[in-house]
């Protein structure tokens, strides 16, 4: 025993004195102390959902698809048999890749307490075999016209008022589906739906606060109970299977690799309504991958994504102008991070310190190099428009944020207090009483959707903060199909 204790007493000496903190070398902040404000800020950026406010939330719900059925039953435009992509965050959260800078400023506290974004299909092409080959001809990467050729006759007579026409010369006419013509006659009907169910107010149904249009996206604030809820709805066109412009990213290795399928990664994509910089904003749609997205969430640490989102906050303020930084931006980088780095290294608990300044770093070598790839189609740079003088300025900012880290948390730690705060002012101030769901458009106004309301508030208490894919058939609402997957990002 002799030996052991005499090398401890050795060891012991020459160490006597604490091992330093660790630093981070730029600002000289310590590492602990920020890893305890990522901590303090996602405590206060997530929120818990009682009984009371998930019977809200399904009420909210109910209230958005029952409004969706009768847009339906408008025109019969929209496809019979739906499937809807529900995803927690609104579009200015960075959910899908468009452009922000067209869009109203709305505040969490101020405006609305949760927020999500709704992927409504247009069309939908399901029953097309892969890869799915689309009109890039006129078009940036990452973006396609949408020729409806692809369709039938029915579906041409439908939407011809919504596409613009283009003659050619053997006398044959193209029709190319219009994202903005789509979006203006998306919030034309949902205008007036919700001036037909105002008429016929029933016993708990929620107070439409706000209707705009906001570039394509149409933005719905519902006040329900103590709540306000910010729907960001999106009109989409909805595939199977996966493009051709991405098939050469399935054959690279990716950090999901063994975690999850292929087949859930390339379940499908959507068409968005943004177009390029130097783009026509009445033909040209983007790619968006945001179901694969869900899918990929699934396999990355919590850690790392605590300080995506508290990096989100921070630069959501700081590059706000001019808009040329999203926040979709910022999650393309931390996807390329997960593919650039070991797994073993982004699932350590207590690095989330290190992923937080990784990201900045990242961020702000992107910009001084008006470079940032989209994930799945790399050749497609999202930076590549910016000025210059833009970038520069961007850059600027983030070295500000490097060179003090642990006050700009502060500052993000406490924005989200006040928002907070704001919210639980206006809770008080608002009706105490439980808000019943209403009654589905369609249904049976002596059939009660107890049953449903239970389900939902089961689902969504079990699943905070989760985004919820759901099949629903406008003519009976209360038939959905839910599918839950991770929080969306």
């Amino acid at each position: 025993m002799a030996a052991p204790l005499a090398s401890k007493a050795g060891s012991a000496g020459t160490t006597s004195k604490p091992p330093f903190p660790e630093l981070d070398f730029r600002s000289g902040a310590r590492v602990e102390e920020l890893n305890k404000l990522i901590q303090e800020f996602t405590k206060h950026d997530q929120r818990e959902y009682d009984d009371q406010r998930a019977l809200e939330i399904h009420t909210a719900k109910d209230f958005i698809f029952s409004m969706l059925g009768m847009v339906q039953k408008l025109d019969q435009k929209l496809p019979v048999a739906n499937e809807y992509l529900l995803l927690s965050g609104g579009v200015r959260e960075g959910v899908v890749d468009i452009d922000l800078d067209e869009l109203n400023v709305y505040a969490r506290g101020t405006d609305y307490d949760m927020d999500f974004t709704l992927l409504v299909p247009a069309l939908k092409l399901h029953d097309r075999n892969q890869p799915v080959t689309l009109d890039m001809r006129h078009s940036a990467l990452c973006h396609s016209w949408l020729s409806l050729r692809l369709f039938d006759e029915g579906t041409i007579s439908k939407w011809k008022d919504c596409c613009t026409v283009v003659d050619h010369i053997n006398g044959a006419t193209n029709y190319f589906f219009s994202p903005t013509k789509v979006a203006d006659w998306f919030y034309e009907s949902i205008s007036i739906v919700l001036s037909e169910i105002q008429k016929k107010p029933q016993r708990g149904m929620p107070k439409v606060e706000k209707v705009e249009k906001n570039g394509t996206i149409i933005s719905i604030i519902l006040g329900v109970g103590s709540s306000r809820m910010l729907y960001d709805i999106v009109p989409v066109v909805s595939f199977k299977g996966w493009p051709a412009v991405a098939q050469s990213w399935l054959m690279e290795n990716h950090f999901w690799d063994g975690k999850i399928t292929e087949e859930e990664v390339i379940s499908g994509f959507y068409l968005v309504p943004a177009c390029s910089y130097k783009g026509k904003k009445d033909n040209e749609w983007r790619l968006s991958f945001a179901r694969s997205e869900v899918q990929l969430k699934k396999c990355i640490s919590s850690s790392l994504m605590q300080a995506y989102q508290a990096c989100k906050a921070i630069i959501i303020k700081l590059l706000s102008r001019p808009k040329a930084i999203s926040p979709y931006h910022l999650r393309s980088m931390m996807l390329w991070a997960c593919d650039r780095l070991p797994a073993s290294y982004l699932a350590q608990e207590d690095y989330a310190a290190h992923f937080l300044l990784g990201l900045i770093d990242d961020l702000q070598h992107c910009l001084v190099n008006k470079m940032c790839p989209n994930y799945f189609i790399p050749q497609c740079n999202m930076l590549e428009h910016l000025s210059e003088d833009t970038v520069m300025l961007h850059a600027r900012k983030l070295s500000s944020v490097r060179s003090d880290p642990a006050e700009h948390l502060r500052t993000a730690i406490e924005h989200v207090k006040a928002a907070n705060r704001l919210t639980l002012e206006l809770q008080r101030r608002g009706s105490t009483t439980s808000i019943p769901s209403p009654q589905s458009d369609g249904g049976d106004p002596n059939q009660p959707d107890d049953r449903l309301a239970k389900k939902l508030q089961q689902l969504v208490t079990e699943n905070p903060g989760k985004s919820i894919s759901v099949f629903i058939n406008p003519d009976d609402v209360t038939r959905p199909h839910f599918r839950i997957d991770d929080k969306f990002f």
